[in-house]
């Protein structure tokens, strides 16, 4: 499957009731796989005028109780930053996928990572978070999809799927999974309030005393979130000197270089944040003291490395290596920026004997 199909076909297996979506690059094929397959389970698919048709739509889907879900990109992620904020506002779960691609504006179709910020410190008004989930393979766009819907249910609050256009692009084999069980039933849900007391879903509130207690409420959530959901990868971290923090596709890159400066007797490892809210900073902070630097490669002028400098703040360098626009790092371009940032904090290549002893 190609990532965008796996992705729709995993929305499909978790149970996804209700999708709206409008056409957009490069994430059209997600929209055409739930094009037929929701029609084929009999499930709600509406192309709607807008991006943010699409938004408000799924909030008012998911109002009603149903799992709602929308896909995008990039600049229509930017269209739908009001919707999720009132979602979040309103406590209300949901899917959001945002295949990215390069901007500012409208930038180009080819993949890039620049909306890093939008999603993960939140493109809305307001105090919100919402969890953001990147895949790096597309067996992963399909569990991590999966994933989202429990967890929007679980903490009654949108959950944004972060795949880069080269993610969603790319055909590899994928393992169906089993279907996701029936949804939960939302007592909360506006479904008609004939013999019980009436729902009220909203994000207004007029007194400040009132909306700053929402906020508290709200706050006490996302703290839950940072305690539960961190999620990573790991990867050669038991001996490393120097680490690679990367995301998505660019991950995958990066682990071939590794694997490379590996074989030449470089001490390197891996952290790939697959939770990039909440973001692994007690992980990195764990590698203090025995890492002597690290380096983030982005597709981007450097975005997700301002989560890393949080984490490791003085303790170790920090160099970035990116490409713009839709351009693909290199595997020698992330192996020489390894070997230049080792050779700054005087890490010299181990021999084979050395590496035996």
């Amino acid at each position: 499957m190609k990532g965008n199909a796996a992705i729709a076909e995993g929305a499909i297996l978790a149970g996804c009731q209700a999708y709206f979506g409008y056409p957009i690059t490069p994430q059209n094929e997600l929209l055409e796989h739930m094009a037929r397959r929701m029609v084929e389970e009999g499930r709600v698919f509406i192309q709607t005028e807008s991006e943010l048709s699409a938004i408000s739509m799924v909030l008012g889907a998911s109002a009603a109780g149903y799992r709602a879900m929308t896909s995008t990109s990039s600049p229509g992620f930017s269209l739908q930053q009001e919707g999720i904020s009132y979602m979040a506002g309103s406590e209300l779960p949901a899917v959001v996928v945002n295949v990215m691609r390069g901007g500012p504006g409208l930038g180009g179709i080819m993949g890039a990572q620049g909306d890093y910020f939008q999603a993960v410190k939140g493109g809305g008004h307001g105090d919100y978070r919402v969890l953001v989930l990147a895949p790096a393979s597309v067996q992963e766009a399909m569990d991590i999809t999966m994933l989202a819907f429990d967890l929007a249910d679980k903490y009654r609050n949108p959950v944004v799927v972060l795949a880069d256009g080269y993610i969603g692009q790319v055909a590899e084999p994928v393992e169906l999974r089993p279907p996701s069980p029936e949804p939960p039933v939302k007592p909360w849900a506006v479904t008609g309030a004939n013999g019980r007391k009436k729902n009220v879903i909203r994000s207004i509130h007029i007194q400040p005393e009132d909306l700053e207690k929402h906020n508290l409420h709200l706050s006490q959530k996302f703290t839950a979130m940072e305690a539960n959901e961190v999620r990573y990868q790991g990867l050669y971290l038991d001996d490393a000197e120097l680490v690679v923090v990367a995301y998505g596709s660019v991950s995958r890159v990066a682990q071939t270089a590794i694997k490379q400066a590996r074989d030449n007797g470089y001490r390197v490892g891996m952290l790939r944040p697959i939770s990039l809210f909440p973001f692994p900073y007690k992980q990195i902070e764990n590698l203090l003291g025995k890492v002597k630097a690290f380096l983030v490669p982005e597709l981007s002028l450097g975005q997700m490395v301002e989560d890393v400098r949080l984490a490791v703040g003085k303790s170790a360098p920090i160099s970035q290596v990116h490409r713009l626009g839709g351009m693909v790092l290199s595997t020698e371009e992330i192996y020489k920026a390894i070997a230049d940032a080792a050779q700054e904090v005087g890490l010299r290549p181990k021999s084979p004997l050395t590496l035996a002893i």
